[in-house]
């Protein structure tokens, strides 16, 4: 049986549907019992536990032989990531109380990079996790192709995409969802003995002037890129009502500087399927019927 955390998301989700129909037990790990209901309809047991709960949590891994563990996103965090050390702490007491048998964690690109930045919340879970004396792996994603969902309505509207990534020719190692959750559900019903990290990424690299020409090809209009000057960042997201932007701002310049990137190099990485073709066609259906 698989625990799963974050079912209610986009990757849970799909990790659970997967592992349903492989004919595998999940046990949803829910905050809200309300949200579970569509999960037990389909098969799963239910647990109800708050990722800060030791207690609750414990009960809801034991008998796991997997626990799949995914940080809820916190783009706005306490300065030092006081929510993902509370969070991942309580995560591993409670499987270390429970007795249950592996741990597959949901990192990040970059996970093992030195400065500051967003993603510093996944180093800390490594951390964390590391002191486990269970088998752990540490599954490590790249920049989501899924972000430019972001960009459809703009890029629709007014033909144009902002972009944060840059210079806009720089190469960027993106996946998509679909390829995540695949490996993931791969992932969790395999035997391994130890620590490792499984780093993840699409069938090659991306620009965001590739993503202007997918988008341009998908909405079958022209479709500008644009670079967001790097000095009007702090300005825009604390417009956004972002308190302390710094370690988005830092997590950008990661990428765009290069030391946000696989510790294997891309020789290193394994490859999904998933093209962004595929996935902004579907983002744009999906702008389209809720317009």
């Amino acid at each position: 049986m698989i625990a799963i955390t974050g079912i209610t998301g986009r990757i849970g989700g799909q990790l659970a549907e997967r592992l349903l129909t492989a004919g595998v037990g999940v046990r949803a790990v829910v905050r809200d019992a309300r949200k579970g209901d569509a999960w037990t309809a389909k098969g799963c047991e239910l647990a109800v536990a708050d990722l800060t709960d030791v207690i609750a949590l414990t009960k809801a891994f034991r008998g796991a032989e997997v626990v799949f563990v995914l940080l809820p996103p916190i783009f706005d965090p306490e300065p030092g990531f006081q929510e993902a050390y509370t969070a991942m702490t309580a995560v591993r007491d409670a499987v270390r109380n429970s007795g249950a048998g592996k741990v597959l964690y949901l990192s990040t690109v970059g996970a093992q990079a030195r400065q500051t930045s967003l993603l510093s919340q996944h180093t800390i879970g490594e951390f964390i996790f590391g002191q486990l004396d269970v088998p752990v792996t540490y599954l490590r994603p790249a920049w989501f192709i899924e972000n430019a969902a972001w960009d459809i309505v703009s890029a629709r509207d007014n033909g144009v995409m902002h972009s944060f990534l840059q210079p806009l020719d720089k190469p960027v190692p993106m996946v998509a969802i679909h390829d995540i959750s695949k490996l993931a559900a791969e992932l969790v019903q395999e035997n391994w003995t130890g620590q490792r990290v499984v780093e993840l990424e699409g069938p090659s690299r991306i620009t965001p002037l590739d993503l202007g020409a997918v988008v341009s090809k998908v909405l079958k209009r022209q479709v500008r890129v644009e670079a967001v000057p790097r000095d009007s960042w702090e300005g825009l997201f604390v417009g956004q009502g972002m308190r302390n932007p710094n370690p988005r701002i830092r997590m950008i310049d990661g990428f765009n500087e290069g030391w946000i990137d696989f510790a294997s190099g891309f020789a290193g990485t394994r490859k999904g399927s998933t093209t962004a073709d595929a996935v902004l066609s579907e983002i744009s259906r999906n702008a389209d019927t809720h317009r």
